[in-house]
C-alpha cells in the first residue's frame, strides 16, 4: 500500500508534479508558513516542478514540490476567506 504523501493523493503532501493538472488548486507552505496559494497553470516533469498562478498578485511562479509543502485545495476554497480558506499568507 502506498503512502499519500508519496502519491500526491489531495489528502495529502504532493512531491510529484506529475500528480497535477492545469486547473488544480494548490497551496504552498515552507516551515508552517503559507507562501503561495494559486492555480496549476503547467507542469514541467523534465525539472519536477510546476507553474501556478497566484490570483492575488496575477503573477505566475515556479514551484519546486520537493522544497515546499505542496497539498490540494478543495476547489471551491478560493482563498478570499469566502469559503473558509486562509487569507494570510506569509511574506504579505
Amino acid at each position: 500500500m502506498q503512502d499519500s504523501t508519496a502519491t500526491g493523493s489531495a489528502a495529502g503532501r504532493i512531491i510529484d508534479c506529475r500528480t497535477l493538472a492545469p486547473g488544480d488548486m494548490i497551496e504552498a507552505s515552507y516551515n508552517g508558513q503559507l507562501y503561495y496559494v494559486g492555480t496549476v497553470t503547467e507542469t514541467v516533469p523534465a525539472l519536477g516542478m510546476f507553474w501556478i498562478l497566484e490570483p492575488r498578485t496575477g503573477t505566475r511562479k515556479l514551484l519546486d514540490p520537493l522544497a515546499l509543502y505542496v497539498v490540494r485545495r478543495p476547489a471551491a476554497d478560493t482563498g478570499d476567506g469566502s469559503a473558509g480558506g486562509p487569507t494570510t499568507v506569509a511574506g504579505r
